[in-house]
Order: structure tokens, then sequence, then C-alpha cells
């Protein structure tokens, strides 16, 4: 077996979904996953602005929306945590992810403060952090803020990640990937995109360009500038198709430096 289809299998993705059973699958996966759990009564996503956080928000309140109307019962609810780092460049999307979400409660919370909190008592201790290095805090803070609200909330950590970002290994360790739940983690990019169509997403938003946006110097920078590849040719990869010799050595390499990532702490 090729190290392509090793990668597919492993990962679980599909060449072809169809959106709508897809979008059912997602939500059949959440409803399930909560009922069996019944001191669990939120789902709570951090909303970023971009497409996967868009979808697994959409997909969390409906799941919510349906086991009321089945159950009712009114505590079962979908929380929105908006966690910009001070003011977020691209906060118009945000709201606008928001409005097409219509999330049933949602908290804007700060986390520059804590991050800066964090850095000061590391140079306290003679440790001065990179830029990337804090762009990592970012994202292990934003998931920090997520289980303190779910410990609240009798809430469930819902991620966002999907297959193209972990076939790259492109989220921070322990934090974007520190979930409880992921409904969306064997789609690829065209795939969520597909979804967000499906669920009447206002095109601006699906289409809209990927980036992390971690680091303070090199803000709104492109996923794909800094993986080398282009997410059409990685969601090809992952389809199966044959793709050019160099963007396939780049993907393989990617995975393979990034198994650490998405493995379980070695132990003895």
């Amino acid at each position: 077996m090729s190290t392509q289809k090793k990668i597919i299998k492993l990962l679980g993705v599909r060449p072809v979904i169809i959106p709508e059973v897809e979008i059912k699958n997602c939500i059949d996966f959440l409803k399930t996953y909560l009922l069996n759990h019944l001191h669990l009564k939120t789902l709570i996503v951090a909303i970023s602005g971009g497409q996967d956080s868009t979808l697994t928000g959409k997909l969390c309140q409906i799941t919510a929306e349906k086991i009321r109307n089945e159950t009712k019962e009114k505590n079962y609810k979908f929380i929105a945590l908006r966690l910009p780092y001070g003011v977020q460049y691209d906060e118009e999307d945000c709201q606008d992810v928001i409005d097409f979400i219509r999330p049933d409660q949602v908290f804007n919370i700060n986390i520059k403060p804590a991050i800066l909190k964090s850095e000061e008592s590391l140079k306290k201790s003679g440790i001065t952090i990179s830029d990337y290095i804090r762009g990592n805090e970012k994202a292990r803070e934003r998931m920090k803020v997520q289980y303190s609200v779910a410990a609240v909330k009798n809430g469930l950590v819902v991620g966002t990640g999907n297959a193209a970002e972990n076939i790259t290994g492109f989220f921070t360790k322990y934090g974007d990937n520190g979930t409880d739940i992921n409904p969306i983690s064997k789609l690829n990019k065209k795939q969520g995109r597909l979804l967000l169509q499906k669920l009447n997403c206002p095109k601006h938003l699906y289409l809209k360009k990927p980036m992390a946006d971690l680091e303070d110097e090199k803000p709104q920078q492109e996923d794909e500038s800094i993986l080398g590849v282009t997410y059409n040719i990685i969601d090809a990869y992952l389809e199966g198709e044959k793709i050019d010799i160099k963007s396939q050595k780049i993907i393989e390499q990617l995975y393979l430096k990034t198994l650490h990532k998405r493995n379980l702490p070695v132990t003895q």
C-alpha cells in the first residue's frame, strides 16, 4: 500500500460525499454523544471567523435545537465563544458568522491580558518567548478558556479541525486539537465548503482564504504560504488523486514531521 493510501485510510477521508447526508451524519454523531452522556448539556465552539469554526458552529446549533425539540429539555444549548487577542482584523467576518449560526448564547472573552501576564511571568524567570511561540500560547489559552466555560456550563468542547489540517499538522499541540469531540475531522477543505453551501452560508465566509492569524509580526498570513502547498492540492491528495511529485513530497514530509502531534503521549 502506498504512503498516500495509508494516510487516507488512517484519516478516514472519502473521495466523494453527499453534503446533505454528511450534515445529517455530523449532527447525529454529536446528538448521540450528548444523549449518551446525560450530565452534558451544552456544545461549545470557539468562533474564529474561518470556514471550519463556521461549519462546526452551525452543526452544533442545529444539533442543540434538534435535541431540544425531541427531548423537550430546554437546557441543551450551543455556546459560541469569541476569543480575540485584542482587536481581531477580521472581526466583521466573525460577526457575520455569529449572524449565520445564531447561537443560543455568545461569550466574548479577550485573551490578550492573559497572554501578556503569562509572558511577563516567563520574563521574570529569564524566559523570553518568540512571536511564533506566543502564537501557540494564544491557541492554548483559547482552549483553556473553552474548558473553563465547559466546566461551568456542563459542556462538551467541540473541535474544528479537518483532514487537510490533520495531515499537515497545521494546528497547535494541546491547543486547537485538544478537544472532546470532532465532527468534521474526516472532511477536507473542499468538502467543508460543500456542507456550508448546503447550509446556505454567506459565500464570502466559506470562500475566505484560511489563515491561523496567530503571529503578531505576520498578521493574516495565509495558511498556504506557510505550508508551501495549496489546500486544493492537499484535498486532491486526500481524495486519492495523483498530484505532482513536489507537492506530494511536501505533504508527506509534513505528515511524518508532525506525527507526534497526532499521537498520544509516549509511555514506558
